[in-house]
């Protein structure tokens, strides 16, 4: 007998959950019998009607559902991180809300759980989303498993199937500022690949922007690479050696009387490009440095304003 927690962040996804949760009720009877489900939904602050359809969706399955919801919105990784501490299955599943990715893909999952592995991913092979998009997510993902994480999954993933004890590990870890399922390929453990077409939302707006998609990207890189620093010493190797070479180029023309006008317009390009070259420098450190201020605060991942669970008898 096994149990499998679905762990589910919501955010503006009123129109989502009622449809939503039919589908994983149906989903159900791909499995055996002994296999028990619980669904973990997480409301992330959301402004609409999101908590009152999960309430809906718990009363309908007060055994099944688990409805928490957060004072305010902490991003998609804090609310998977809440459902962890309130999943207690053998293995668990990250879902999205708005069924881009299929649940069905979970039995699959599931199969290769029973094999032994503790770890399963679904990658994405293509996604029904616009060419700029598309590009966006090619681009950053192929530039994370070359610079970061090589056994990542090229074109990226969201749905993933682990273990009880990843689960744990994860939450002991006190993971913050990163990308949970890139967290998942970091901790090392042999895992296999699903491949499936991410389908287009259909019902309505998704509120995952260029910004939050940006800021996932810095995250998860900043995470998981050391790149952005040693390009940084790098580059300034390299700018310190021209400079050197230029100042013996500068040194030569003044002995031999060849310097007549200053170069007003080369000075001030130089002073541009090193001066964006520092500034880029220090945001960059910058990045690094703020994740270290934070770990060090060890502020909450996120606070809880309700919960709405059955009560064990």
């Amino acid at each position: 007998m096994a149990k499998i927690s679905v762990i589910i962040p919501c955010y503006y996804n009123e129109g989502n959950i009622s449809v939503t949760s039919q589908v994983l009720i149906e989903n159900e009877s791909n499995f055996p019998s002994d296999v028990t489900f619980e669904y973990v939904m997480v409301d992330d602050g959301s402004k609409d009607n999101t908590w009152v359809e999960i309430l809906k969706f718990q009363a309908d399955y007060p055994s099944k559902v688990k409805a928490i919801k957060l004072t305010r919105n902490f991003g998609a990784i804090n609310a998977d991180l809440a459902g962890f501490d309130y999943a207690t299955g053998d293995c668990n599943v990250i879902l999205s809300c708005d069924l881009q990715d299929p649940p069905e893909l979970i039995k699959e999952m599931y199969d290769h759980w029973c094999k032994g592995l503790k770890l399963v991913v679904a990658h994405r092979t293509n996604r029904e989303e616009s060419f700029i998009q598309k590009l966006f997510s090619n681009t950053t993902h192929k530039l994370f498993k070359k610079l970061a994480l090589p056994d990542a999954p090229e074109k990226g993933f969201d749905m993933v199937l682990f273990d009880a004890e990843l689960r744990e590990k994860t939450k002991q870890a006190n993971v913050r500022n990163t990308y949970l399922q890139h967290y998942f390929i970091f901790l090392g453990y042999p895992y296999a690949s699903i491949p499936y077409i991410r389908r287009k939302r259909e019902i309505g707006t998704s509120k995952w922007t260029m910004a939050k998609k940006m800021k996932a990207f810095i995250d998860s890189f900043v995470s998981f690479s050391y790149f952005p620093i040693r390009a940084i010493s790098v580059v300034g190797l390299v700018l310190g050696a021209i400079a050197f070479l230029y100042a013996m180029l500068i040194l030569y023309w003044k002995i031999f009387g060849e310097i007549e006008v200053e170069g007003w317009a080369t000075h001030m390009l130089v002073i541009l490009f090193v001066g964006s070259f520092q500034m880029i420098a220090l945001g960059i450190i910058g990045e690094y440095v703020w994740r270290t201020l934070d770990e060090t605060r060890n502020r909450p991942t996120y606070i809880v304003e309700q919960t709405k669970i059955q009560e064990k008898n």
